[in-house]
């Protein structure tokens, strides 16, 4: 999604702390897809709700609090944390809320077949998908029929693409016929792989200090390691005062300690200035 000022600071800091939560082992990340599709879905019913979790009269924490009483033992503990964070932010429209977390439920899923080994085939088949429905203008009419309940369209994809396709690339079209949120069809497949895409360029970089890194440090640090690379870096961070020459990178399966590593000797040098 494209989003301005109060609302963009607002999902960059929430795509930060949902990557935060699916690096983690730990965290089903399919399952906090579906959490924050269904939450989507409310938010997007339910106008007035969504008016009160984004007014700036409002304090951030009473906010945060109505979502917690709403959605407790609805969905996961960490979707909660994900949804409290949002309506904490400020946003400069209220369905910037909801199209944010529409974008993280996605995210979530792309980074469940991301796990899985499966994004590139699902980046292939959103792609694919969206071809055919453009050059196929009876198939186009029926997923998009307002006439229809969202049920009968997501249905329509499920025979259209069960056991055809990944499941993510499924459940991630059917959520975009069944609540389509006013935008075409091919613009909803176009944004889907376009995340998709930057999902699959991104790494992420375990990176052990013999002392926590300063934010200036962090930025140079991941801008170097971005050029590196060629892609966009996620830096997990840890400390251990033991570590060999005061830093150690892992990407992958690559070690890179910083006493010995030319390759990262440019972002040590910058790190100390």
């Amino acid at each position: 999604m494209t989003a301005h000022g109060a609302s963009r600071e607002a999902l960059v800091a929430a795509r930060e702390r949902l990557d935060a939560l699916t690096d983690s082992t730990s965290v089903d990340a399919k399952a906090l897809a579906g959490d924050l599709a269904a939450v989507t879905a409310l938010l997007d019913r339910e106008v007035s709700l969504r008016r009160v979790l984004t007014d700036p009269a409002q304090a951030a924490e009473a906010k945060a609090e109505l979502a917690g009483r709403l959605l407790g033992g609805q969905v996961s503990g960490e979707a909660v944390d994900l949804v409290s964070g949002l309506v904490r932010s400020r946003w400069s429209a209220s369905r910037d809320l909801v199209d944010s977390l529409e974008e993280l439920a996605n995210t979530a899923d792309l980074t469940a077949a991301q796990k899985s080994g499966e994004l590139d085939d699902v980046e292939d088949e959103l792609f694919r998908f969206d071809r055919i429905v453009s050059s196929n203008a009876e198939l186009r009419a029926a997923l998009t029929d307002k006439g229809a309940s969202g049920k009968l369209r997501g249905d329509l994809v499920k025979q259209l693409l069960g056991g055809r396709a990944k499941p993510t690339t499924e459940r991630l079209v059917e959520r975009l016929v069944t609540v389509p949120r006013g935008r075409s069809l091919e613009g909803g497949l176009e944004s889907l792989s376009k995340l998709a895409a930057e999902r699959r360029e991104r790494m992420v970089a375990v990176v052990t200090t013999a002392v926590p890194l300063t934010d200036q440090q962090k930025q140079r640090l991941g801008d170097a390691l971005a050029k590196l690379y060629g892609r966009r870096m996620h830096l997990n961070l840890d400390v251990d005062p033991g570590v060999l020459g005061g830093i150690k990178v892992q990407v992958g399966d690559e070690v890179i300690n910083g006493s010995i590593a030319d390759r990262i000797e440019d972002a040590s040098r910058r790190m100390a200035g």
